[in-house]
């Protein structure tokens, strides 16, 4: 048999209809046309599927066999294209976030937050992008948008600003750098650097700083929460480097003090990276207004 959506259609409008009359009007197509598909339909099947001259019409048994499958797949038929409908409108699909940025896990959640209440048929997720390469997970779709402030050429993939900070240095307000007005790259020897868990090339205070001025601290000690690098650089354990947002956003404690880095400072830009055929889908744009605004917020705090 070659049985189609309709011919489930047929059946199940039929069933609830008790007669062609009716169920060809909920159809939209005319008596004759539905008499016609039963017959064609009957024909295939070899049985008939309509007990004969009762009213209201009834399903044989070969009909009612009909029946549960229209009713199993109806329904299912119904729910595809209905999420179709949604992922042609933008309003569902998948946002699976990679952040090469560690400490941007503080600014991120309030912005996924207020995400999801707008976009509730969106699927979220975040992967830390540092156990793995998220530009190139990106281009092979395993992933929907990177944060990241290292752009690069990549053919297919476009890099959205989002804000600018400052990565300054945080000392204890007893420790000697912190009487100076800005901290250099020499400033950095005998000094114990507390840094993420990340490697080098990803962190400003060596990107930025100390590799290009051949500079190396006297120890690094690797902390994953930015609240236990301020209380170890608090209580006078180490130095550290973070952006100027984290540091206001924290509050951790009034023992510290923070510095720029260089007598100009340094700035740097975040970035978030999506496939260029993605830019304009309306929950990625308004991911990216919506990020932008948790950044002015930290800004202004």
């Amino acid at each position: 048999m070659h049985i189609e959506f309709r011919h489930l259609r047929t059946i199940k409008a039929i069933h609830e209809c008790g007669g062609l009359a009716r169920a060809a009007e909920q159809l939209h197509i005319t008596q004759s046309a539905l008499s016609h598909q039963i017959k064609g339909l009957e024909d295939q099947a070899g049985v008939e599927l309509f007990v004969r001259r009762s009213k209201p019409m009834k399903l044989s048994a070969a009909g009612l066999r009909l029946l549960r499958l229209a009713d199993q797949i109806l329904p299912q038929v119904e729910a595809m294209q209905a999420e179709f409908s949604s992922l042609r409108d933008g309003r569902t699909g998948r946002m699976h976030i990679a952040i090469e940025c560690h400490a941007c896990f503080e600014w991120l959640f309030p912005v996924l937050e207020a995400f999801r209440k707008t976009w509730p048929d969106v699927d979220v997720d975040i992967r830390p992008g540092l156990a793995f390469d998220a530009l190139p997970a990106l281009q092979k779709e395993e992933v929907d948008l990177v944060v990241s402030s290292d752009p690069e050429d990549i053919p297919g993939v476009e890099f959205v600003e989002l804000f600018d900070y400052a990565p300054v240095f945080v000392a204890a307000s007893t420790h000697p750098l912190a009487a100076k007005p800005f901290v250099e790259a020499e400033d950095f020897r005998g000094e114990t650097l507390i840094t993420y868990p990340v490697e080098r090339s990803r962190l400003d205070v060596f990107s930025q700083l100390l590799t290009p001025a051949k500079v190396e601290p006297e120890a690094i000690r690797q902390v994953e929460l930015t609240a236990v690098i301020l209380l170890l650089v608090a209580s006078n354990r180490g130095v550290a480097v973070l952006p100027d947002w984290v540091v206001r956003e924290v509050k951790y404690s009034s023992d510290y003090v923070t510095r720029p880095l260089t007598g100009k400072g340094l700035t740097r830009r975040l970035y978030a990276a999506v496939r260029g055929e993605d830019r304009d889908k309306p929950f990625v744009a308004d991911l990216i207004r919506l990020a932008r605004s948790e950044a002015r917020r930290l800004q202004a705090a």
